[in-house]
């Protein structure tokens, strides 16, 4: 875990990853990083040889892994992200996105089931100074 200040509170964070079966949704792989990595960093611990598709949130666009990702024959269903500058999504991003994000609701029905029956909703620690 790493260790952050808001204010004058000093709290800790973690993420879970989570790699899942895109047909039956059960975990496969998990990992546990500091809050103050990035998503994309984990995501060859994910993978297994087996996999063919990559789904993920928007935490996860990286050109390199996409890249990667496609010269080893897997296919790239990580969610686009509305830029800045840019403008909004078009409706094939948005229609694309909708369609991916319902494959992707069985991994976060995992993080649900951690929430909710094991109790890790909102776990914090404060330290005195």
């Amino acid at each position: 875990m790493h260790q952050t200040r808001k204010g004058n509170k000093w709290c800790f964070g973690m993420k879970i990853h989570v790699g899942a079966d895109v047909n039956s949704g059960t975990a496969h792989t998990v990992t546990v990083t500091s809050a103050n990595k990035a998503d994309f960093g984990e995501l060859p611990a994910l993978l297994r040889k087996e996999d063919e598709v990559i789904f993920g949130d928007a935490g996860y666009i990286s050109d390199t892994y996409k890249r990667g990702a496609r010269c080893l024959g897997l296919h790239w269903k990580v969610n686009d992200k509305r830029k800045p500058r840019k403008g909004n999504l078009s409706s094939s991003q948005r229609k694309r996105n909708r369609q991916q994000s319902k494959i992707r609701a069985r991994v976060e029905h995992l993080f649900r089931i951690l929430k909710c029956q094991f109790g890790y909703r909102k776990v914090r620690s404060r330290f005195p100074q």
